[in-house]
């Protein structure tokens, strides 16, 4: 009698390493097929995916497969996701193997051609120098960091707008274009921003918030970046809108700027994953920079009171090295022990998770162009986090919040209307 074909043995390694079956359809390299009709496929191409996830059986070896080409998901990615993710929770969560798990797996992995040496990570992986590297810089969401995208194509994923942050969706029939200009002049009525004021623009990515500052609320600025191709970007489209004299963009980190007061500064990004220390400095920091009566809005995510995970994340591994999320709590408390003041707190949450499945249609629209200007392997890492952050927004995991602080004079007058509507209503 013949032996189990590769397929159905591939659905037994994931019953006994994650103690639930696995809601996927496995086309295994051999050709076999098993699992449920209707549920999403799941093609393993090669025998090495395997050796991975023995040998890392958590949501890092799978995140290595799929960087690596070993493991791909049928049609768009999440709504597999969306069906996998109760079976994603155990995956976050190491196994505890009894003798006979380990023995049957050790008989899968000799059946299964997969007995050796761990597999090599992906080359896009951040791992040694290159990671204690990272540690030092701050983390911006933009991909451009790492790959040379054209404007064009950039725009096909993150739209006309060109931000890399949460829109504001508004109504239903909002586009994301629609929601990205709507975020911006939210967060210039926070700021409450007016001609003549002068504002620093931290992680300013491809410039659009301080060019639309300039154009609609008469501003000028500055906007720093660590992408020296985001700062060349930033720069043409100044001079294209006709405010490169009132704004500039540079290839800075916001502890090297020279104190000059701001009327207002944005924050964008760059303290999501860094942990109390580097929030904290960055707090007194941008505090310094600001006039009395100054704002400060820091768009942050944030996590739910779950304690960290004690294995590295795929999140730690190919995009935020050292990745730390704070809870909101210990936000507010960092920013008022810097100085500041903190006087509105709003929940993005589900905006950021329809902004981020926007992108992931996007990105797999524009999948081939995209893979022609970077790495197969680099466009999965994008492809992926975007995804799973979703899904993370979506489930309430994790949090997003636009934290609006004030430096306030000397007497305590922090200079805000006393009606909180005058904050968010009115245009210039």
């Amino acid at each position: 009698m013949p032996g189990p074909v590769v397929a159905e043995r591939l659905h037994d390694v994931l019953l006994r390493l994650f103690g639930l079956e696995a809601p996927v359809r496995i086309h295994a390299w051999d050709g076999s097929v098993a699992g449920p009709a209707d549920a999403p496929v799941v093609r393993v191409h090669s025998r090495r995916a395997v050796r991975r996830l023995l040998w890392r059986p958590d949501e890092l070896g799978l995140a290595r497969s799929f960087v690596a080409g070993e493991v791909d998901v049928d049609g768009p990615i999440l709504p597999a996701l969306d069906q996998l993710a109760p079976f994603g929770r155990s995956i976050g969560r190491q196994p505890e193997l009894t003798a006979a798990d380990r023995s049957e797996l050790m008989r899968a992995a000799v059946y299964l051609g997969a007995v050796g040496p761990a597999p090599k990570p992906p080359a896009e992986e951040i791992t040694g120098a290159e990671r204690r590297h990272a540690l030092g810089r701050d983390k911006e969401l933009s991909g451009a960091h790492d790959t040379p995208v054209s404007t064009g194509l950039l725009a096909r994923v993150f739209g006309d707008t060109l931000v890399p942050s949460a829109g504001y969706w508004t109504t239903p029939a909002a586009t994301l274009d629609d929601a990205q200009r709507a975020a911006l002049d939210l967060a210039c009525r926070k700021l409450g921003l007016t001609e003549g004021m002068r504002v620093l623009d931290v992680g300013c990515a491809w410039g659009t918030f301080l060019l639309h500052a300039a154009e609609r609320y008469g501003v000028s600025g500055t906007g720093i970046t660590s992408s020296a191709e985001q700062a060349e970007i930033a720069t043409k489209r100044a001079f294209d809108a006709g405010v490169a004299a009132r704004v500039e963009f540079r290839v800075a980190d916001w502890r090297d700027l020279e104190v000059d007061p701001y009327d207002a500064i944005t924050a964008n990004g760059v303290a999501d994953y860094v942990g109390e220390g580097r929030l904290a400095d960055q707090a007194r920091r941008l505090c310094g920079f600001l006039r009395p009566g100054g704002r400060l809005l820091l768009h942050q995510i944030s996590r739910r009171g779950e304690p960290l995970a004690r294995e590295r994340s795929f999140l730690d591994a190919y995009v935020f090295p050292g990745a730390e999320l704070l809870t909101l709590g210990r936000i507010v408390d960092i920013l008022e022990d810097a100085g500041l003041e903190v006087r509105d707190l709003e929940a993005m949450r589900e905006h950021y998770a329809r902004t981020l499945r926007t992108w992931v249609t996007n990105l797999e629209g524009a999948w081939e162009p995209w893979l022609r200007q970077t790495s197969p392997g680099r466009a999965r890492v994008w492809l992926l986090y975007l995804a799973v952050s979703a899904l993370a927004f979506e489930n309430a995991r994790i949090a997003a919040h636009q934290v609006l602080a004030v430096r306030t004079h000397t007497d305590g007058r922090a200079a805000l209307p006393l009606d909180r509507s005058e904050w968010h209503l009115g245009m210039p």
